[in-house]
């Protein structure tokens, strides 16, 4: 049984177990790859190094695959030129692909030379696909027959191996084109001499090698198979998307939807360099300065307005704050939405009117609350009015707001996860303030 992490990390930071390596081995025999990258990149740098000068050579290309790049560079950087070559010696293509975006290219180069030559034409054909691809992250290791085969030659194949994951098999043409999928299952009590296009799944869906990898691992989550085949534009079988693999890119990509909406990548190592870690965060820092002064602007149009009437300025907060909250919640919806392809021209419409009615009906309640508290606050029924009509006026224009803003930057090929809610915060603030000012000017001087 795996030690609980926190306690771990403990022991390895406090205790000084990482320094010894044959501590480090007897700590972490028998844990798996996942739990020991999670483990490094757990470690400020020194005994994250120290740590893995203690694994053995044999794990270390698995581990380094399961970490993410920031702190696998760290790693990458320290390993002396003469390590690679055993590190690499039981590489493969879909490790390498892992490792692409980390390594420079000498060690790319020292890696592809290590691959075998059907591993080094998988790498190839993978690399002819993007990143966000799933031609880039598909399996090769799968059952494949052609059209005309029988139960029997379907049963000797899985005698021989089944890889993990796997329960159909692959019927192709001579052409090497996916034509049907046959269950494992079916093959278990069949005549041998029955034809295996007999017995194939009548609607499995089949990805195309440039679908976009989270909508496609999606469908492999939902379609009831541990994996779905991957064929190219002339519809000839690549590989297949395996149920492991889609989980872990539509936790990537989730995790990066939740960093972005910070404005940090979600590789960024937890003990990065300052100065790499500051560089990073200043820009979104900028940019979120950048709109502060645009809404400090619009309140300084109605600066005599705020030295006549105090409580104005008192109760601006509440009004940005209400306005934030509620486009922000529209805003997360429609992001989600979008990344799960829910959101489209057909129902943009019925979408938009559902969250103008929810806006509304909070608007009115949350307004009218805010209004008798700001009465009973200052006693002034015309100040609660004020409020009232501004808290409407801006809830309802968040909801519209967050329903438009992540379908125009998703229309511009702008993360909306990443832009949204800085542009979101901007509207509310100026809506906001400007109709909560502008009213208060308008009834109160």
């Amino acid at each position: 049984m795996a030690e609980p992490l926190p306690d771990l990390i403990e022991e390895f930071v406090s205790d000084g177990t990482g320094d010894d390596p044959a501590a480090t081995l007897t700590t972490l025999v028998g844990q798996d790859d996942v739990y020991i990258a999670t483990l490094l990149e757990s470690l400020p740098v020194e005994r994250r190094i120290a740590v893995w000068d203690g694994l053995p050579r044999d794990r270390k290309l698995d581990v380094l695959v399961e970490m993410r790049s920031d702190p696998r560079e760290i790693l990458i950087d320290v390993i002396q030129d003469d390590e690679w070559a055993a590190i690499f010696s039981d590489i493969d293509a879909e490790d390498l692909l892992e490792l692409l975006d980390s390594l420079p290219t000498r060690l790319v180069d020292l890696a592809y030379a290590a691959l075998d030559a059907q591993q080094q034409a998988f790498f190839r054909e993978a690399t002819a696909f993007k990143d966000d691809e799933v031609g880039h992250w598909i399996s090769h290791e799968l059952l494949v027959l052609p059209l005309n085969a029988k139960v029997r030659e379907g049963l000797r194949l899985i005698r021989r191996n089944v890889p993990q994951h796997c329960d159909t098999v692959f019927l192709v043409n001579r052409s090497g084109q996916f034509s049907a999928a046959v269950k494992l299952t079916r093959l278990f009590g069949a005549p041998e001499h029955v034809p295996l296009v007999e017995l194939t799944e009548e609607n499995i869906p089949v990805l195309k090698g440039n679908d976009e990898s989270t909508s496609a691992s999606l469908q492999v989550q939902r379609s009831g198979y541990a994996s779905l085949p991957v064929v190219d534009e002339n519809n000839k079988l690549l590989g297949r998307l395996e149920i492991q693999s889609a989980g872990e890119l539509i936790n990537e990509f989730y995790e990066r939807q939740v960093m972005a909406s910070a404005g940090m990548d979600e590789d960024e190592d937890l003990f990065s360099p300052v100065a790499k870690s500051a560089r990073n965060r200043a820009v979104w820092l900028g940019i979120n300065l950048l709109t502060a002064f645009l809404a400090s602007w619009f309140i300084g149009l109605f600066e005599a307005t705020l030295q006549q009437v105090v409580a104005l300025a008192v109760l601006m907060p509440v009004v940005a704050s209400m306005g934030g909250i509620a486009g922000s919640q529209t805003l997360t919806l429609i992001v989600r939405g979008l990344a799960l392809g829910q959101v489209t021209s057909a129902n943009f419409r019925a979408l938009m009117v559902k969250e103008l009615k929810v806006g509304g009906v909070n608007g009115v309640i949350w307004a009218m609350v805010i209004g008798i508290v700001a009465y009973f606050w200052f006693t002034d029924a015309i100040l609660g009015i004020v409020i009232c009509l501004a808290i409407l006026v801006n809830i309802v224009s968040a909801a519209l707001a967050g329903v438009f803003l992540p379908v125009i930057l998703d229309k511009l090929k702008i993360d909306p996860a990443l832009s949204g809610s800085v542009i979101l915060t901007t509207v509310t603030d100026i809506v906001g303030f400007v109709a909560f000012l502008g009213l208060g000017t308008l009834f109160l001087l």
